[in-house]
């Protein structure tokens, strides 16, 4: 198979995963769900689905994309996805964006964006803006440190622990 065949396959199995991501969505509304899809595949074979469950499941994290992250990694039977690719019907919230680069997958891959998500009154920019712009003092919550002498104690055990699984 020459390079530009092997190009070309492989937009073509992006194209299929991004239209699946999206009928993922599609049928999430339709059942009950919030309007996205996502899946992880891996070495060219979807591994996890996903679609949005929060009011479903009364579960504020329950996006698409931590939802297939949850099913690769218990199908895996890992924590790290490296080596997998996220592929989401819109561009990923910070919350799932901050999950998949936790899972440490290798690529993401989306197609509505924020603002398309904004127009349909999923208005995630404010909390984009957040990170990027505003200091902690204007954030709608207040997030303090409270510094206590044994602060450290959990890591200083996590280190001591001699069968740790360092990830």
């Amino acid at each position: 198979m020459t390079t530009q065949t092997q190009e070309t396959s492989a937009q073509e199995l992006e194209l299929a995963w991004m239209n699946e991501a999206i009928r993922l969505a599609t049928d999430s509304v339709a059942n009950g769900g919030g309007p996205f899809g996502a899946l992880i595949a891996k070495d060219g074979e979807i591994v996890a689905l996903g679609n949005n469950q929060v009011t479903a499941s009364l579960d504020p994290t329950a996006h698409a994309e931590v939802s297939a992250i949850r099913v690769a990694c218990k199908e895996l039977d890992t924590f790290s996805l490296e080596g997998c690719v996220l592929v989401t019907s819109c561009e990923p919230c910070p919350m799932c964006l901050s999950s998949a680069l936790w899972a440490r997958v290798d690529r993401i891959l989306f197609s509505a964006d924020r603002d398309d998500a904004a127009v349909a009154g999923f208005d995630d920019r404010k909390f984009y803006d957040l990170f990027e712009k505003r200091p902690a003092s204007m954030w709608p919550a207040k997030v303090e440190q409270l510094d206590l002498p044994n602060r450290t104690a959990p890591f200083d055990a996590w280190l001591a622990k001699s069968d740790r699984v360092d990830y």
